[in-house]
């Protein structure tokens, strides 16, 4: 059984905000960035487990050309992701939303 994906609000700002900021810098950036988070969400719905715990249950996954992790939780019918930051500026900040 596939697992829905659920990207929280808090973490869907995240994306935006990250988006925008990609795309202020060169046009296109935003939408590779997204692009490429499209592929990472694929990725961690297709086989979870292959991304390490960085704490607790929380897993994290890293975009390959962008400096951001995805923060998400596997629980038995759906993949919460708590957050999707930049992994040089509060990287820790994900805990606070579990």
């Amino acid at each position: 059984m596939a697992r829905r994906l659920v990207v929280q609000p808090q973490s869907d700002l995240d994306i935006q905000a990250a988006a925008v900021w990609y795309e202020d810098q060169r046009s296109g950036l935003g939408s590779r960035f997204l692009d490429e988070l499209d592929l990472v969400f694929q990725r961690i719905k297709d086989n979870p487990q292959q991304f390490p715990r960085v704490e607790g249950d929380a897993q994290r996954a890293l975009l390959r050309h962008f400096p951001y992790g995805v923060y998400f939780l596997v629980e038995s019918e759906e993949i919460i992701v708590l957050a999707v930051l930049h992994l040089h500026r509060e990287p820790d900040m994900w805990k606070s939303r579990n």
